[in-house]
């Protein structure tokens, strides 16, 4: 009889922990999860309130995965505690000649530090500077100095094969615009019509594009584009369809290099300035004996920050690694030593994982990895550090800006969380902040490895909401 008890009392703590397990994921998950073909086994996630030691769920938050683009959480995260949020990056202009009337007899010399936001509106400003420093004709080249990074930065394969995609650009020094050439198409009386949307004209535009009937759907797969490089310049060609109920649709190609595209930039500003300049493009270390003319500072970090983290900007995110890794380890920056120094910095808040795989830092890889419950550790971390505010500012807000606008427009948890997404084939991720119906924040994490993971939305919203409806 006694034993009979036992093994009743036993069978019941073993269904217990087995129904335990198996509703370590809320309900509403799972059904999502099932219904998109997607097994638990190659799902991650990670909850906890940010004010509690342990987590509500932890679902295989010890696997190593793919995290895509909330990878961007780690480096950012990293570079505002390490560089601070008031950190502005330079931008330095030098002489190697005489400046004598306005006229420089010499080469003009650009050296950069690595600034991801430095645009065209930040070049003109640059160059007015220069003229308001005397400058106004060049009789030498124009030199651009990109020794704060190493050379071999821009030499890297790119992450597939569309190899003048914009996300494929590779790091520089010295960036403009992220050397994005942005295409605006239109349907202007019945015709296709592309435009850049900063134009230089060194880049040939050759439209064989023509109008089609119906919905805008999946307007990109309805034409395609060929880059041909030439000797000054290049030309694109764009074949296929486009739809008038499109209304304007923008693409981006990064079609010259990081040289060549600040160059004809500078060209392009400095003769609308009223500048003189008939030099050629070189590229070389600022000499010793050169004088410096100017210096422009950037944005603080705090504000560029939100651009990465709310559009997911890859560029701009691997540009901030090697910032970290030339500010903590010296110059010529790498993404070794960025690796290095973010995982030295998780060290020193307490934090060491040992299958954190930092490629580039921006998500765009197959080989970066780290855990959900490691994730949410340092979104924990995160919360309660001094940079907090600095921090959750930058990620998307829900159903409101960024990569998750419009997403549960109508649910409850509209407004009250920021979150970063991440997609890859294979790949989709979200993680970041909610806030529980009595106002209590939650630490969110939720990877997923699968090939269905595209289709793990549905499944990540109802985790949201969840959370969310926490007591």
């Amino acid at each position: 009889m006694i034993i009979s008890n036992i093994k009743s009392k036993l069978s019941y703590l073993l269904f217990f922990v087995s129904v335990t397990a198996q509703a370590e994921l809320p309900t509403t998950v799972v059904e999502a999860l099932n219904k998109s073909a997607i097994p638990q086994q190659s799902v991650a996630v990670y909850v906890q309130a940010v004010d509690e030691a342990s987590p509500i769920i932890n679902h295989n938050g010890d696997k190593s995965l793919n995290p895509a683009s909330v990878m961007k959480l780690v480096t950012t995260n990293a570079a505002l505690d390490l560089l601070t949020p008031s950190y502005r990056w330079k931008t330095e202009v030098y002489r190697d000649g005489p400046l004598l009337n306005g006229v420089l007899n010499g080469n003009l010399i650009i050296k950069g530090y690595g600034d991801p936001s430095f645009n065209a509106q930040e070049f003109w400003r640059l160059l007015m500077s220069l003229q308001q420093a005397g400058v106004k004709e060049i009789k030498g080249d124009f030199i651009i100095d990109k020794n704060f990074f190493a050379t071999n930065i821009s030499n890297k394969k790119n992450f597939d094969d569309e190899v003048w995609r914009a996300y494929n650009a590779e790091p520089s020094a010295f960036l403009v615009n992220g050397r994005n050439t942005s295409f605006k198409f239109v349907v202007l009386d019945n015709l296709v019509k592309i435009y850049q949307e900063f134009e230089l004209p060194e880049v040939q535009i050759i439209n064989n594009m023509t109008t089609t009937e119906g919905e805008c759907g999946a307007w990109r797969s309805r034409f395609s584009y060929v880059v041909i490089p030439k000797k000054t310049g290049v030309a694109v060609t764009f074949n296929g369809k486009f739809s008038p109920s499109c209304g304007e649709r923008y693409f981006e190609l990064s079609v010259l290099d990081d040289e060549k595209y600040a160059f004809y930039i500078f060209k392009k500003l400095w003769r609308e300035l009223g500048g003189k300049f008939s030099g050629m493009l070189k590229t070389q270390e600022t000499s010793g004996s050169a004088i410096k003319i100017i210096e422009q500072l950037s944005d603080p970090l705090g504000y560029v920050v939100r651009d990465i983290n709310k559009w997911s900007n890859n560029l701009m995110a691997k540009q901030l690694l090697l910032t970290i890794a030339a500010e903590s380890n010296n110059p010529p920056a790498s993404e070794a030593k960025g690796s290095l120094a973010v995982k030295t910095w998780l060290v020193s808040k307490g934090l060491e994982f040992d299958e954190l795989v930092i490629e580039n830092g921006s998500g765009l890889s197959r080989i970066e990895r780290i855990s959900a419950a490691h994730l949410g550790q340092v979104l924990v971390s995160a919360y309660n550090s001094t940079v907090m505010a600095e921090f959750i500012a930058s990620l998307p807000i829900l159903s409101q800006d960024g990569t998750v606008m419009g997403r549960l427009k109508e649910g409850l948890a509209n407004g009250r969380a920021h979150l970063k997404t991440g997609s890859l084939d294979g790949v989709s991720a979200i993680a970041g902040y909610v806030l529980d119906a009595n106002h209590h924040r939650h630490v969110m994490v939720m990877m997923v490895n699968h090939n269905n993971a595209a289709a793990s939305r549905n499944a990540q919203d109802a985790l949201i909401e969840w959370v969310h409806q926490q007591p």
